[in-house]
């Protein structure tokens, strides 16, 4: 039986480790402090959970979520379709939001993303169109304090190529974490990506951008890089699909220049290959960034699921595990590199403590009903037990019920089924 939530939790028993080990884990308020062998753990005061069934993993992060557009895909209902026609459904649209409905919307989200096992979110928040620019930072300000000490919750700035900077400014004094923007979209894409550098440099906060998400083009990446080396605050791009389309000789330079500037980079498989590749009908391409140069390359590479049931995606499960699958599937990457990428890659590039089943790491914890770590990602049972800090935030037990077939059967030529 599982007590009221959120509880601290005092011991984790039998968990399967992404390894294949078998332990139980200590935990000591917001830390683990002891991974040992089964049954070598003292009982102590507080929950314990029996993890017998259930593999154990760093809790994942979503690095790159859009919640004030976040399931409007049903009432916009827009023509499916690559990016600049979502763009114009989705301003369309926002003309005419208000806070509570972004905030309606980002807290169901959000509920749903917890249950999965997120424990730490980064999202982009437009400035909207309509009368009331700011509702998307008010609403989500709201947000991040109704799920303080459940989910960590970033607000990058998302602004049109107008913005006044004043406004954008604004946004900050609400709570805005990071400087975002998307100039390759902008008429100047390089102008565009100063512009926003700037201002990340003139507030003295760190930028995530959103990058190349296009097939071709001007590569803004490779000036972020050149501005960002030697910067000491928070550095990252999302998107980045341009480089899965590169050659590999000028794909090679420029994931030089990503690693000597120390930029994160963030994959986000689903909604790249939704919008990505409609005007190439016969071998479309993958709409991904190039995964394996950068991770072969040393680069700080995580992965998320972008939009959720918006224009720019009308599916997403708010499942880091729909994540990684993808990764595998449509990446080509192992499944371990996979869940790292949605757990400690993800975490890394949000400039996140470590987390995990280690010894001092902050325990930000995901058990799932799996015999592997593999299995886990490949059948994402709905099981599952997310820990957040120390405490159990979010607990899900599936009631499934299959009718038992007929076993040894002998079939005779009279019988129906017979061959």
């Amino acid at each position: 039986m599982i007590p009221a939530l959120p509880v601290p939790v005092a011991a984790l028993r039998n968990a399967r480790l992404a390894d294949g080990t078998v332990a139980d884990v200590r935990l000591d308020g917001p830390l683990v402090v002891a991974v040992e062998p089964p049954g070598t753990t003292a009982h102590g005061a507080g929950l314990e959970l029996d993890l017998d069934g259930f593999v154990l993993l760093t809790a994942p992060a979503e690095p790159h979520a859009h919640l004030d557009k976040a399931l409007t895909f049903d009432e916009i209902a827009p023509p499916l379709g690559d990016l600049p026609s979502a763009i114009a459904s989705f301003h369309t649209y926002a003309i005419t939001a208000d806070e509570h409905d972004i905030a309606d919307r980002a807290r169901r989200t959000l509920g749903r993303m917890l249950a999965n096992g997120v424990t730490a979110v980064r999202t982009h928040v437009n400035f909207s169109p309509g009368p009331d620019a700011l509702a998307g930072y008010r609403a989500l300000a709201t947000v991040r304090r109704e799920f303080a000490g459940l989910v960590d919750l970033q607000i990058v700035t998302l602004p049109a190529e107008d913005t006044p900077d004043d406004v954008h400014e604004d946004a900050f004094a609400l709570g805005a974490d990071l400087v975002g923007g998307a100039p390759h979209l902008w008429p100047d894409p390089i102008a565009g990506t100063d512009h926003l550098l700037d201002l990340a440099e003139a507030l003295g906060v760190g930028a995530d951008l959103h990058a190349d998400e296009s097939l071709d083009g001007p590569v803004t990446l490779a000036r972020f890089a050149e501005r960002a080396r030697g910067w000491s605050v928070g550095r990252s791009a999302g998107h980045c699909v341009r480089l899965g389309m590169l050659p590999e000789d000028e794909l090679a330079v420029l994931v030089d220049a990503v690693r000597a500037a120390d930029i994160g980079i963030i994959g986000l498989p689903i909604t790249n290959l939704y919008l990505q590749g409609w005007e190439q009908p016969v071998a479309t391409p993958r709409g991904l960034t190039a995964f394996r140069a950068l991770i072969d390359a040393g680069v700080r590479v995580a992965a998320g699921a972008d939009n959720v049931r918006d224009p720019f995606n009308p599916l997403g499960r708010c499942d880091p595990l729909e994540t990684a699958m993808l990764l595998v599937a449509a990446g080509h990457l192992s499944p371990a590199e996979a869940l790292h990428l949605v757990g400690d890659g993800a975490r890394d590039v949000l400039g996140l403590p470590a987390a995990g089943p280690r010894t001092g790491a902050v325990a930000d914890l995901l058990a799932v009903r799996a015999e592997t770590a593999t299995e886990a990602i490949a059948f994402a049972s709905a099981d599952r037990f997310v820990l957040h800090a120390g405490r159990l935030v979010a607990a899900s037990v599936l009631d499934s019920r299959v009718a038992e077939p007929v076993r040894d059967v002998v079939l005779t030529a009279t019988d129906p089924g017979a061959a």
